[in-house]
C-alpha cells in the first residue's frame, strides 16, 4: 500500500513538473525577439543588426511567428549568401542564424538603374556586392567580368568549369548592353561568342583546341582576335606585318 502511494506522488510530481515545464516553454515562445536575441554563427563579417535590416520581419518579433524560411531566402538574397540557415531556440532564448558565404573568384561590374556597381562573381555566376565578401576571400583574383546580369549566370559558371577542366586562363568576360559575349584569354587575346548561351561549351572546347594547338608554333602571340559567333566557321584575324 505504502509502495502505491510512493508511486502515485511519483507520477503526481512528475505530471505537474511536465505541464509546468510545458507552459514555461509556451511562455517562451510569445516572448519577442529583439536584436540581442539574435546569435551569428559561421561567419563575423555580419551583426546582427544586418540580420535585422534585411528582413521584412517586424523586430521585435514573438518568437512564434518568426517565419524561419521567409528570413532564410530574404537573407540569402540580401547578403549573397551561398547558403543559410535560421533556427528558434528556447534555451538560450533567441534565434541562431548560420552564414554560409560565398567565395568570390572574380571581380564584377554590374549596371542597375542606370548606375555602375562594384562587386564580385562567385563560382556559380551569382554577383555579390562588395560589402558582402570577406577580404580575406580576395586574394590572387585575376578574372574580371563586365555587365553581368542575373540571366548571364548559368553561362558564366560553365565558363568557370572550363577553366578548371581546361587549361583556360581567361582575363576578362564581357556582356554588351544586348547581350554580345566576349572574352579575353591570356594567349588567344580577345575571342568573339556572340548571343547564344547555348553554344558555350561547344565555343570553349573549341578554344581549348585552338590554344593547345597555336602553341605548339607560337601562332598565338601572332593573333588579334578570334570570332567563334559561328563556331563551326572560326575566323581568325591576326596582326598584320
Amino acid at each position: 500500500m505504502k509502495k502505491q502511494k510512493v508511486i502515485k506522488n511519483r507520477s503526481i510530481f512528475f505530471l505537474i513538473s511536465f505541464l509546468f515545464l510545458t507552459s514555461l516553454l509556451s511562455i517562451k515562445t510569445l516572448k519577442k525577439v529583439d536584436t540581442q536575441d539574435i546569435r551569428i554563427s559561421g561567419s563575423e563579417l555580419f551583426s546582427e543588426n544586418d540580420v535585422v535590416k534585411n528582413s521584412s520581419l517586424n523586430f521585435p518579433i514573438r518568437l512564434i511567428f518568426v517565419e524561419t524560411n521567409l528570413l532564410e531566402k530574404e537573407l540569402k538574397q540580401n547578403l549573397s549568401l551561398k547558403n543559410v540557415s535560421v533556427n528558434k531556440e528556447l534555451l538560450p532564448f533567441g534565434l541562431k542564424v548560420n552564414i554560409d558565404l560565398r567565395i568570390p573568384i572574380a571581380y564584377g561590374e554590374r549596371i542597375l538603374n542606370d548606375e555602375k556597381i562594384l562587386g564580385f562573381i562567385d563560382k556559380d555566376g551569382i554577383f555579390i556586392n562588395k560589402q558582402n565578401v570577406d577580404e580575406k576571400n580576395l586574394n590572387k583574383l585575376t578574372i574580371q567580368v563586365f555587365g553581368w546580369q542575373e540571366k548571364f549566370k548559368k553561362i558564366l559558371s560553365e565558363i568557370f568549369i572550363a577553366m578548371e577542366n581546361y587549361e583556360l586562363e581567361i582575363v576578362k568576360i564581357t556582356f554588351s548592353s544586348d547581350g554580345f559575349l566576349t572574352v579575353e584569354e591570356k594567349d588567344l587575346k580577345t575571342i568573339l561568342l556572340g548571343f547564344k548561351p547555348n553554344l558555350i561549351n561547344y565555343q570553349l572546347q573549341i578554344i581549348n583546341n585552338l590554344k593547345n594547338e597555336f602553341e605548339k608554333n607560337s601562332f598565338s602571340k601572332k593573333l588579334d582576335n578570334i570570332d567563334l559567333t559561328n563556331p563551326d566557321k572560326p575566323k581568325i584575324k591576326v596582326f598584320k606585318p
